[in-house]
Parts: C-alpha cells; sequence; structure tokens
C-alpha cells in the first residue's frame, strides 16, 4: 500500500486523483469526483483499494464543503478550486465512505492488518460526521 499517513490524499491513488482533478478542465471537476464516490459505491463484491483511496479523497472533497468540515490538505489535494461540489454529493460521498469501510474492502482490510485501523475508521468517522449536517438533503 502506497501510504504515508491517515489523510484522505496520504496515499498514491489519491494523489494521482488530485493530480487527475488538477488536469482537468474546471467544468468537468466535480463530476469525476461523483464518479470516484459513485464507482465505490456501486462496486460488487471486493472493493479494491485502488478505488477505495480516491473515493476517500473525494468524499473528503465533499466534507470540506460542509459547515465544519475540514479543510483538504493542499501539500498532497488538489490545487485548483472544484466548482460543484455541494449537497447533492453527500449522499453519494456516504455511501462510498460505507462502503470502504464495510467488510468487502481491501483498503479496510490493510488497515485491520496494519494495526493501525481504528484510527483509521476514527478519521473516517470525522470525515461522515461533517457530511451530515448536509445528509439527507439533496438541494
Amino acid at each position: 500500500m502506497g501510504t504515508w499517513d491517515f489523510g484522505p490524499f496520504d496515499n498514491d491513488a489519491a494523489a494521482d486523483f488530485a493530480g487527475e482533478l488538477d488536469d482537468a478542465a474546471p467544468d468537468e471537476r466535480a463530476a469525476l469526483v461523483r464518479a470516484a464516490l459513485d464507482r465505490a459505491a456501486a462496486t460488487v463484491g471486493y472493493l479494491e483499494s485502488d478505488d477505495g483511496e480516491p473515493a476517500v479523497a473525494a468524499a473528503a472533497l465533499v466534507a470540506a464543503q460542509c459547515p465544519g468540515g475540514e479543510p483538504v490538505d493542499p501539500a498532497y489535494g488538489p490545487k485548483e478550486p472544484i466548482p460543484g461540489i455541494g449537497r447533492a454529493l453527500v449522499e453519494p460521498a456516504l455511501r462510498a465512505l460505507d462502503r470502504v469501510l464495510g467488510a468487502e474492502s481491501e483498503l479496510a482490510e490493510l488497515w485491520d492488518d496494519s494495526g493501525e485501523g481504528p484510527r483509521w475508521r476514527e478519521r473516517l468517522g470525522r470525515l461522515r460526521a461533517a457530511l451530515g449536517p448536509w445528509g439527507g438533503d439533496p438541494g
């Protein structure tokens, strides 16, 4: 696992995702965020970490827009603004996080095997909590 810390962009797949967002046209960035969330949430069976890590990063981008959400680390996260991220992406972000935290998730297995699963799950719990003020309101 090319991971160096617990942050949502502190791994190779998420850092690559940030680069993809920065390289995309501004009006395409929100669709890339949604695609990362939907890809993880819609996976049937085992969710590979290469799909789980960008989904966590995408969820963090949505959570950063919520009241009380943590800003995304500029060192590894996207450098360019992502117009169009808002309440409509909260439910997909919650579904993606649930899938990443689920039983058939390579990312969850890797963190649990490392002995740092509880700390990682706490971090994702903070993302879910930040999404809460907008959860259920697709406006």
